[in-house]
């Protein structure tokens, strides 16, 4: 009896040895369970997304959230780089132009109501583009820039900015000259040495042409064929040129000017000058509040018809 009763107490003595390793098994990975969950700011309980589903389970890295303090804008709301288009991003063909200059939709369904924006005579000065530059993007709109060669050797860095800052540069010849009854050799030189000189600084020739004065001739479109650009004037003039430091109302009389002409597809030419860049902003606005879209320059064929 007592070789039973030893026995009998010995396995006691192994039952409860066993139990007690097994309780701490248990803790012990309940501990590294919790320890080695990843920090999410998904509460526990999301259904898993189809993407996680569809690689087996498997997810990247989260994303850094931001703190309370921290306001993150939709992404519709954030200029890309002031407005640069990002690298990779093409822009559709929507449009062409008419021989009135004017900007046609290339199907139906593409809005017509819209308007082409135009600066001539640039780079002038950082303060003058980056005010316009700051009122494009408000509006979330685009426009071309039309240099002049002997302006851009004067001030490369401007001709960047006007890049950085997402303007589409323009030929505007070198030295802002009548090229209708000039030479062949003569309007080659004066756009080709612009095309040289936009492409040495910005890496990117022009892919439009717009003689000064309106005036290239068949000789100037010849040329810019040749170089791959469109030519064009205008179809509306702001007549900013004509207006004085000494005027009052400037605003009012440039955005008259425009207003007065204005039509589908207007290919509006303003110039980089100080009342324009001013008037800029409530100009834009008024042509919204009319129901006209600014086009992206990008979107437009490089062929007239």
């Amino acid at each position: 009896m007592k070789n039973v009763g030893k026995q009998t107490a010995a396995l006691l003595l192994s039952a409860f040895l066993l139990a007690s390793c097994s309780s701490n098994g248990e803790n012990s990975g309940s501990t590294a369970a919790k320890t080695s969950q990843p920090t999410s700011a998904v509460t526990s309980g999301t259904p898993a997304s189809p993407a996680f589903e569809a690689s087996g389970g498997v997810t990247a890295t989260p994303s850094p959230q931001a703190s309370p303090q921290e306001t993150v804008p939709e992404a519709s709301s954030v200029p890309a780089q002031a407005g640069v288009q990002p690298a990779g991003d093409e822009v559709p063909i929507l449009y062409h132009m008419n021989k009135n200059y004017d900007i046609i939709p290339n199907e139906e369904g593409t809005p017509k109501k819209v308007v082409l924006l135009t600066f001539d005579d640039g780079p002038k000065e950082a303060k003058l583009i980056n005010s316009i530059m700051d009122t494009l993007d408000k509006h979330n709109a685009k426009a071309i820039f039309f240099v002049n060669g002997y302006r851009v050797k004067e001030n490369p860095d401007l001709l960047k900015l006007i890049q950085t800052r997402g303007g589409i540069i323009g030929n505007h010849s070198w030295d802002h000259i009548t090229l209708k009854d000039k030479p062949y050799a003569v309007v080659k030189k004066q756009i080709e040495d612009v095309q040289k000189a936009v492409k040495d600084i910005t890496g990117e020739a022009p892919r439009f042409f717009r003689p000064p004065f309106g005036a290239g001739g068949d000789v100037g479109k010849k040329v810019a064929a040749e170089s791959g650009m469109l030519a064009m004037n205008w179809s509306v003039g702001s007549l900013d040129w004509e207006i004085k430091e000494s005027d009052a109302d400037k605003t009012k009389k440039l955005i008259g000017n425009i207003t007065d002409q204005l039509h589908s597809g207007s290919n509006i030419l303003m110039h980089e000058l100080p009342w324009t860049a001013e008037a800029l902003d409530t100009l834009l606005s008024t042509l919204e509040s009319k129901g006209y879209g600014f086009v992206d320059p990008r979107s437009i064929e490089l062929k007239m018809r």
